[in-house]
């Protein structure tokens, strides 16, 4: 089936019940500045990232629809089951009001353009204007149904506050992200900063014990903030001071609590094997937990398990206990 017929051409189109009408006919300017709309609110509905404004900008559509259809009929072919009615008018009415508390009221004149979706709102709000416009030119020509022009009025209404909600939220949603992101940066900070303090409060203990030793902090998920190596300590204690502080936080324990429980006929008999060979079941691991929720964990490693142990205790005494922590 071909799209083009060719009736057309002469500049003659058919309304619903199949009269030939001028395109120039003030009923097809109407509904073809409505389709015009539609096609406008289209765009719209893809653009915005507000599910409650696409959906109701699908109902719109669905509506013009039938909006078009009323027109482009003969009073005495028009079904009643399209035939627009004052309580279609009063639940446009509704609608806009409740929308309207959802943003702030506004005391100046609105610049369209402040997202582009709300742009497309606007748009297609002019161009319902436009359509109310040839409407009451239709009117004064023809006995047609006068509640077709107050929902015209209204639908420009709705569309102007669905365009500020547009704005309003989506402001609102990159003011959040920022916030987010500032805070995540800050928290980061945070973090950094108490794996520098451990760091420094475990060389210094290390150093009174005279065993250099490698000093680990990764965050909750396992991942490394902070490794730091002391002059003459052994190399293979970068990875197992890194390893026990990510065992303590996949067990939420301390790495010593996990000896027992590996042996044959415990528990956890075979754990050691498990994550790629990184869990650690000797002293040195510790996990610490701030307001009662994990935030990292600290691995120490370089001398005997005792001396680990002790250096890791006496840093988190000194560091993390003053912080309101474990």
């Amino acid at each position: 089936m071909k799209i083009y017929t060719g009736t057309g051409d002469s500049g003659y189109t058919s309304l619903l019940g199949g009269k030939r009408v001028s395109k120039a006919d003030k009923r097809v300017e109407t509904y073809g500045t409505l389709d015009e709309a539609n096609s406008v609110l289209g765009l719209a509905k893809n653009l915005t990232k507000i599910p409650s404004i696409r959906e109701l900008i699908e109902q719109i559509q669905h509506k013009l629809f039938s909006l078009g259809a009323e027109i482009a009929s003969e009073e005495k072919e028009n079904p009643q089951n399209i035939k627009l009615t004052q309580n279609d008018v009063q639940k446009i009415e509704q609608l806009i009001d409740d929308l309207q508390q959802r943003v702030p009221r506004k005391t100046e004149f609105v610049v369209p353009g402040g997202t582009t979706a709300a742009a497309a709102l606007d748009l297609a709000r002019t161009i319902i204007r436009r359509a109310e416009r040839t409407y009451v030119s239709l009117i004064k020509e023809r006995d047609i149904n006068a509640y077709l022009l107050q929902y015209l009025n209204r639908l420009s209404d709705l569309l102007f506050v669905m365009g500020r909600i547009e704005e309003y939220e989506i402001l609102v949603r990159k003011v959040t992200e920022q916030v987010t992101r500032k805070m995540s940066v800050v928290q980061d900070k945070k973090l950094l900063q108490i794996a520098q303090d451990l760091a420094r409060a475990a060389e210094e203990e290390a150093l009174k014990l005279k065993v250099p030793m490698v000093i680990a902090v990764v965050d909750k998920g396992g991942n490394m903030i902070l490794c730091h190596r002391m002059d003459d300590s052994l190399l293979g204690s970068l990875d197992i001071a890194l390893n026990k502080a990510f065992t303590a936080v996949a067990v939420q324990t301390s790495t010593h609590n996990l000896g027992k429980q590996v042996q044959p006929g415990q528990p956890l008999y075979g754990f050691p094997v498990t994550n790629q060979g990184r869990i650690v079941v000797f002293g040195g691991g510790y996990p610490l937990f701030a307001q009662g929720k994990l935030i990292m964990g600290l691995g120490v490693s370089g001398g005997t398990v005792e001396e680990d142990m002790k250096v890791a205790e006496t840093a988190i005494k000194r560091v993390f206990a003053e912080r309101g922590g474990r």
